[in-house]
């Protein structure tokens, strides 16, 4: 005999919980980390601010891992909010997957070519 103490609790969606909220705040601490770590190399540069300058900035090995920590977690950043604005507001679950697959083809696509942009300079 069993039995049924309340109604049985169905997990789906939303579930992930502190994950993605600590997730969202390291990567955005990291992206503000880099900001200002640009930031200063601008305002501690000499002469005037050209493509040569700026372009000098991503020349360093290190200056170029740093980007590409920062658009890997720029990435991540955006997906999470996204995913969970998907899960909250889109109840069509064909349309909700449908958007979620067209986020991450546009977020591959773009750090693709932010990557592609870093490792030209």
């Amino acid at each position: 005999m069993s039995v049924n103490f309340g109604a049985k609790r169905i997990v789906v969606g939303a579930h992930y919980g502190l994950r993605d909220w600590l997730a969202q705040r390291v990567t955005a601490t990291l992206m503000a980390l880099f900001t200002a770590v640009v930031l200063l190399q601008v305002l501690f540069s000499r002469g005037p601010i050209g493509y040569a300058t700026w372009a000098g900035i991503f020349v360093p090995q290190w200056m170029k891992a740093l980007t590409f920590a920062v658009i890997l977690a720029l990435v991540y950043h955006v997906w999470v909010g996204m995913r969970d604005i998907w899960m909250d507001y889109i109840k069509p679950l064909g349309l909700r997957l449908s958007l979620q697959v067209a986020t991450i083809v546009w977020l591959v696509a773009c750090a693709g070519w932010a990557i592609q942009v870093l490792w030209r300079v």
